[in-house]
């Protein structure tokens, strides 16, 4: 059996030691921008004699078992390289040239800063450790009695270098690499002894449920998916068990080798307890597999105000002392890494719990985790997919995929906001004469591209900003390195963040992006890059893994999809086919009113507002209505509240426009009256037995109750889906539209249509949860009956009634009947 580890893994888990200090921005390890640009341009100056990004490994056996530690080494500055080549291939004998040659032969380790370099008098220890493994694996290759090591920093802004040189005999590489894999192996030990326990465990697993109609096909082709490297594109209606589906064949891919670690991704924490139920589920049916769910660090921390440093933190000080000793013993005696485990093992050992979360993936089969941990390129776990990092076996399981598009577009744009600049310029001004000058010079920049902006604009050319700003940035770097505390410290620091962001986006900038400024309704001015199209950005991240399973219960129209989250021409596409009764659903369709803007008025809302009441008078229970907005919602809840409230059998609750996360679980709560009832039988209607009751909750299309939430059995007897979903006209949505247009699509469709209709099949999708629940949807705009509406139809809404006001009540009242 061979163990992976990477170089980098490897000298940052042994040999880190001391404080969590987040204060340290200039001078820390996270501060060193290991850019690739900075990376090519040096190696491009280089003579003959340097070979840039040499893959090297090395095999260090055990009695059990063998490591296999790989990386790449930035540079090898070696004149012999041809020479040792030639023998290789005509020989298959190591060439050995002179002693004097030997010491010629450098490892050459790059790292970019933006530091100013007279600051750094030695090189950081992990990095030097780096380069010696490099150094220790190229002098064995070659048989090299003695190698140098070259540490070059780059200052990214003005490309100014400087070199450490360290020089090593082979004897001497060798001595503190066997001591550092002997550190390795106790970990190596549990991961070797896990491995087979997990291994045996997993071929003995079979699925937990009896298969339904379409499933095993579903479970195939994740499998198959998997197999051939692929990406999957799934729709998969509620119901057919998509996150069983999907796990259950990637833990059997891993249980065959195919699979290193299993990434599950969301977009919200009630998808992620899903994720870990699945997992438990096939725990309690025999599997042994560790798991992971990372929490976000503000949610996770035990100190009132996140500060991560040893002055403010207990958890910080001292951290990486006791680090390594609190995650063994939680290897040693838990399998679920869940928040309250993280949390029990951290206060006893005294270590940031957040950071802890982040070690234990290294040791876990399945992370559970926000999209950002592989997508975001602030965020992402470099431990996994840094840049230049070997390509693992890695699958990625990613739920509700529909989410992930707005969510590239974010994490893929950068903005700046003028005032800001203007706000730490007077806070610096006494401190910093030169960061003084550089914020104003960003400022008089930003200000010629406001007095050219009515409303937005385009922004062509931003070459000269640039570069004002990277030197601001330099500046700002050095600043806050000195001052450690500084009044309003936060607030200097975001912007410090905000333009580090902004300059990693302008450099991966593309046709995919568009610039542009904005006049803000603050009356603050906004410069943005904005990724319009954020596949190509998806599909390298998604590329660094093996295989890339994304599903969702509204992938329609599933090109759309494919086309903009990375999908490619041999990437896979399965409509997952539904297993409830279409007739246990009644898809009603209203042609007799809509929500759009120049039909708004009184004589609409009292339209909605009588269908409210004509939909939900026909049977006790409860009900959701989603409106396009809060101002649309509060204008139908006054005329409803008016004129067709009965307090006597009716109760209405209205989304707030911000609510706590316990204000959410209260109104969900709510509607939550009939859980834990027996799935095994059919529904028996009998509300008025127990409640004589209507409940109508007044949400909005695409918020916090729109999706991801599950209420099964009469928990929802209904849903009112009042408009289209379009969203409003918004700069965004014409920057999109245009830029469609131009690539030669539909930009209403893509800015626009699409995006609605996803929000109105998400809601629509609260009602219809299990195959016992039977419900009604109705669509409160006629513009559904236009072809262009109706093509992105799922295959389960084929039959629908088209309904007006005035006949509504006895359809919904008949449609019960029927079923009582």
């Amino acid at each position: 059996m061979e163990i992976r580890v990477s170089v980098r893994q490897l000298v940052e888990f042994i040999l880190r030691e001391g404080d969590i200090d987040n204060r340290r921005t200039g001078g820390s390890e996270t501060a060193m921008q290991e850019g690739g640009r900075i990376h090519r341009m040096i190696q491009r100056r280089m003579g003959s004699e340097y070979h840039a990004e040499v893959s090297l490994s090395y095999i260090w056996k055990t009695p059990d078992y063998d490591i296999l530690v790989e990386g790449r080494a930035d540079g090898i500055i070696d004149r012999e390289w041809e020479c040792r080549a030639v023998a290789k291939e005509q020989t298959g004998e190591v060439y050995l040239p002179a002693d004097s040659v030997e010491s010629q032969v450098v490892i050459d380790e790059i790292k970019g800063t933006y530091k100013d370099l007279k600051r750094i008098h030695k090189p950081a220890g992990v990095h030097l450790a780096q380069a010696k493994c490099y150094a220790y694996m190229y002098a064995l290759k070659c048989e090299l009695s003695q190698i140098g090591v070259r540490m070059t920093y780059c200052n990214m802004e003005t490309e100014d270098l400087k070199y450490f040189h360290e020089s090593y005999t082979f004897d001497e590489l060798k001595k503190w690499f066997e001591e550092l894999m002997l550190e390795y192996k106790k970990w190596a030990d549990f991961q070797f002894e896990w491995n087979k326990k997990r291994t045996e465990s997993i071929r003995s697993l079979q699925f937990p449920f009896p298969y339904r109609e379409g499933q095993k096909e579903l479970v195939t082709y994740v499998y198959r998916t998997i197999y051939h490297r692929r990406k999957l594109f799934l729709e998969a209606p509620t119901g057919v068990g998509k996150t069983i589906s999907t796990v259950f064949p990637t833990v059997k891919a891993m249980g065959e080798g195919m699979a290193e670690k299993i990434f599950y991704l969301t977009a919200k924490t009630i998808t992620r307890t899903v994720a870990q139920d699945c997992f438990m589920l096939l725990k309690e049916n025999g599997l042994s597999m560790k798991t992971v769910i990372l929490t976000a660090k503000d949610k996770i921390c035990p100190m009132e105000e996140t500060e991560c440093n040893p002055e403010a933190c207990p958890y910080a000080k001292g951290h990486f002392d006791r680090i390594n000793a609190a995650m063994y013993e939680l290897l040693q005696n838990e399998d679920n890494f869940s928040r309250e485990v993280i949390l029990e093992y951290a206060n006893k050992h005294k270590v940031c719990p957040f950071e802890m979360s982040l070690d234990m993936s290294l040791f876990s089969d399945a992370v559970i985790c926000d999209y950002n941990y592989v997508f975001d390129p602030k965020v992402y776990l470099k431990r996994f997919f840094a840049e230049g990092g070997a390509k693992k076996d890695y699958v990625f399981l990613i739920d509700e995929a529909h989410n992930l598009l707005e969510r590239g577009r974010e994490m893929y744009s950068a903005a700046l906001i003028k005032e800001d600049f203007l706000k730490v310029k007077a806070l610096v001004k006494e401190a910093d004469k030169k960061l003084e000058r550089q914020l104003e010079k960003c400022n008089k920049e930003l200000l010629a591209m406001k007095r050219e902006c009515n409303d937005y604009r385009r922004e062509d050319s931003l070459a000269s900003f640039v570069m004002s700003l990277t030197r601001a940035y330099t500046t700002l770097d050095e600043f806050l390195e000195k001052y450690e505390t500084f009044p309003e410290r936060e607030v200097i620091l975001q912007l410090y963040f905000d333009m580090c962001h902004f300059l990693n986006m302008y450099e991966i900038m593309d046709d995919s992006y568009v610039p542009y400024s904005q006049m803000m309704d603050d009356g603050s001015f906004m410069l943005k890059l904005f990724c319009v199209n954020p596949a190509n950005n998806l599909k390298d991240c998604m590329r660094k893994g093996r295989s890339t399973t994304l599903f969702s219960a509204t992938f329609l129209p599933i090109q759309y999809y494919k086309g903009l989250l990375g999908g490619e021409a041999q990437d896979y596409e399965v409509y997952a086919k539904s297993t409830f009764q279409e007739e246990k659903k009644a898809l009603l369709i209203a042609g007799d009113v809509t929500s759009k803007y120049t039909r708004r008025g009184e004589e609409e809302y009292q339209r909605i507002a009588r269908y409210i009441y004509d939909i939900v008078r026909q049977r006790y229970g409860n009900y959701m209505v989603f409106f396009p907005s809060h101002a649309f919602l509060e204008k139908v809840y006054d005329v409803f509240m008016e004129y067709y409230f009965d307090k006597s059998i009716m109760e209405c609750i209205v989304q707030e426009d911000y609510m706590s996360e316990s204000m959410r679980e209260e109104f969900l709560q709510r509607f939550r009256g009939n859980e834990g009832c027996d799935l095994t039988r059919n529904i028996q209607f009998e509300i008025e037995e127990e409640d004589e009751t209507i409940l109508i909750g007044l949400c909005v299309m695409g918020g916090i109750f729109s999706e991801g939430i599950d209420l099964k059995n009469d928990s929802l007897i209904g849903a009112i889906i009042v408009g289209t979903g379009i969203p409003q006209v918004c700069c965004e949505r014409e920057l999109l539209k245009s830029y469609f247009d131009e690539q030669g699509d539909n930009g209403f469709d893509y800015a626009y249509r699409y995006p609605g209709m996803n929000k109105v099949l998400q809601s629509a999708g609260r009602v219809i949860r299990t195959a016992d629940d039977i419900g009604i949807v109705a669509l409160l705009d006629e513009r559904f009956l236009e072809y262009q509406y109706r093509k992105m139809f799922p295959r389960e809404w084929s039959q629908y009634e088209v309904v007006n006001v005035s006949d509504v009540s006895k359809r919904v009242e008949k449609f019960w009947n029927d079923w009582l």
